[in-house]
């Protein structure tokens, strides 16, 4: 999942920017108003390069140069269904039921539980996609988002934090087409120095993985990646093909 941070506070907003890359997650943390405002712009006129945008905001209220409210009436103004989950101090009903009216899909008041963020981020992915539930089945294998587990007939899968991101990914749309671009932007903050060669790195990581899952990445030559439920010829074609 690639997020936005909107935090002016130092402490928690390096405290949640360590937390989210910990677990895999693409991470942009704005500090003020403007530049919050900047990222935004940058993600959907596809300036990070693959113009997927954010899966999500989390957004302070108090900000130098501005106010989170702002910012969501103007994410909302453009008609984007970007999911935004708003941190803000105030306990008051009105201001809570203030910030769902203009437009937010959640909120937490501070101080909260990371554990308790991490269930609300993962609800409002959800319900955005129109989801139910953190489980995800194809093939034999079985992706639990919640949990952060993989399982094969069962069996856990020992995958690093960024392999689960990526599968996170590809089993959301089996079939679907993702270019080395569009997995960067979920993969890799804007300030991350990493290239698309490490792309082709943790494809070859987790083909190897889930070799023996009923479920196989394809390369599709020119466009990029795609998970499918395999077939007998795919274990070897994957061990020629390598990353």
């Amino acid at each position: 999942m690639r997020l936005l941070l909107v935090e002016d506070n130092e402490d928690l907003g390096d405290a949640l920017e360590r937390h989210f890359r910990a677990d895999g997650h693409a991470v942009d943390w704005a500090r003020t108003a403007p530049e919050a405002g900047d990222y935004l712009h940058v993600a959907s006129s596809g300036g990070s390069g693959g113009a997927t945008g954010y899966d999500l905001v989390v957004l302070d209220i108090m900000l130098p140069g501005g106010d989170g409210r702002q910012i969501l009436q103007q994410i909302r103004s453009g008609q984007s269904d970007l999911p935004v989950l708003v941190l803000t101090a105030r306990s008051q009903v009105a201001d809570r039921v203030h910030l769902l009216d203009l437009g937010a899909d959640d909120y937490m008041t501070k101080p909260f539980d990371v554990a308790e963020l991490d269930a609300r981020c993962r609800a409002v992915v959800r319900r955005r996609h129109g989801k139910a539930q953190s489980v995800a089945q194809l093939g034999g294998l079985q992706f639990d988002a919640a949990a952060s587990t993989v399982t094969v007939a069962g069996q856990p899968l020992d995958l690093r934090s960024r392999e689960l991101r990526l599968l996170e990914v590809l089993i959301a749309a089996p079939g679907q087409v993702f270019s080395k671009a569009q997995l960067m932007d979920k993969l890799f903050g804007l300030a991350d120095d990493a290239s698309e060669n490490a792309i082709e790195v943790y494809i070859g990581r987790l083909r190897r993985k889930i070799l023996n899952s009923g479920v196989a990445i394809e390369t599709v030559r020119g466009l990029g990646y795609r998970l499918r439920e395999s077939t007998p010829t795919d274990a070897r074609a994957d061990g020629e093909e390598g990353a």
